[in-house]
Order: C-alpha cells, then sequence, then structure tokens
C-alpha cells in the first residue's frame, strides 16, 4: 500500500476510534491483516464460544481458521444442516464476530441484511461483539455510509451469492422489491447501552466488501 494511504489511514482511523468511545464502543487499530489476527486473538480468551455470520473480513485475516484450529468452542454455521439452529446459538455466545458493510468517520456503523441473522446479533444477543473493519469501508458521514452500503456492498454479495436481483446486474442500487433482496434490514449502529460489547479492529487494508 502506498505510504501516503498508510499515514492517512493510521490518522483517520484514530478519529473513528475516538468516535467509537464516545458511544461506548471500543476501537483499535492494526497496520496489517497479521496484525489484526494476533490482537483479536488476544482478545478472545480460550475456551470462549464463538461463532459469526458470513463476514469476509474475518476470513481474510485468518481469524475464522485459527479459532476452528484453536482451543475455542467456534459455532461453524457451516456445518450445521439448519443454519436457523446456528443463527440462534449465536445469541447466547460470548463473541459474535463479523464487519460492518460501512462506518463513518465518527463511529457509526451501517449494515445491511437480508435474512437478519447478522444485524440482529450485532443488535442483541451475543455477550460481545468483535468486528473486523477494513479502511476501505470508512465513509465521511451517515449518508455516505448507506450509499455504499447500498451500492458497494450489497451489489457484490448479490452478484457473489448468484441472486436474480437488478443490482446483481447492474452493479448498483436499484430500491428493488426483489424476492431474492437481501436488502432486508437496515441497522445503524450509533450506541451501545452496554459498555465495551462491541469492539471493532480498523484495519490498515481493503477488506471485504
Amino acid at each position: 500500500m502506498n505510504e501516503n494511504i498508510v499515514k492517512r489511514n493510521e490518522k483517520l482511523a484514530q478519529k473513528v476510534i475516538k468516535g467509537l468511545e464516545s458511544r461506548n464502543m471500543k476501537g483499535y487499530y492494526a497496520a496489517s491483516k497479521e496484525e489484526a489476527l494476533q490482537m483479536a486473538l488476544k482478545m478472545i480468551p480460550e475456551g470462549s464460544t464463538v461463532t459469526m455470520g458470513g463476514g469476509m473480513s474475518v476470513h481474510e485475516i485468518g481469524l475464522a481458521d485459527a479459532l476452528k484450529k484453536g482451543n475455542y468452542q467456534f459455532i461453524d454455521r457451516d456445518e450445521y444442516a439448519d443454519r436457523r439452529e446456528a443463527s440462534l446459538l449465536a445469541y447466547d455466545a460470548d463473541y459474535y464476530l463479523a464487519s460492518a458493510n460501512a462506518m463513518t468517520e465518527d463511529g457509526v456503523m451501517v449494515n445491511i441484511d437480508g435474512s437478519s441473522n447478522r444485524v440482529s446479533a450485532l443488535a442483541f444477543g451475543p455477550k460481545k461483539v468483535l468486528l473486523i473493519v477494513g479502511m476501505n469501508k470508512i465513509c465521511n458521514d451517515v449518508d455516505g455510509a448507506m450509499k455504499r452500503a447500498r451500492n458497494v456492498a450489497a451489489p457484490i454479495n448479490a452478484q457473489r451469492f448468484g441472486l436474480d436481483t437488478p443490482c446483481s446486474k447492474t452493479g448498483a442500487c436499484m430500491n428493488c422489491k426483489s424476492p431474492d433482496t437481501i436488502c432486508c434490514q437496515f441497522l445503524i449502529t450509533r450506541y451501545s447501552k452496554e459498555k465495551d460489547r462491541v469492539s471493532v479492529i480498523l484495519v490498515n487494508d481493503n477488506l471485504g466488501f
């Protein structure tokens, strides 16, 4: 990554971290995917019950694989014939892992979901929530974050899952009501009622969509 981009991201990350702290959440900065992985593993005690949705960023830093191989009770939804059963187990987990579709410079998170298992777990249930967020997802404000979530993350995910939605064909949100739409629930997280329940590791890399 270009040295000037690295420096800019370092400064911007500190602003985001301050914003998160003002919202009763914790923020951390990792200079690389490898540093983010080690940081996350130090935060999750061995023996913890851990689960996640389909967050690409969690996989991209190697966290999901490390937890599966380590001394953790990892609930892998792909191993369940009934994904609903796995999703319900998430609400009583010690840690829920995810990313954000977008985040503002002052620490507000925007997420869009189809089945809503992810946004519901982010909002309530698991004792701790840990988000892995690449600096490519930081936006100026909520409006910009919403536009990113709808016009970048959603179309790419629709294409990834092979869904028959207008955005999978045009590459941009068409505000559709398609049966395949994944834009069913919008969650804006601006404050955590429970202090430090939500932690965010900001990674100086392009992660996820």
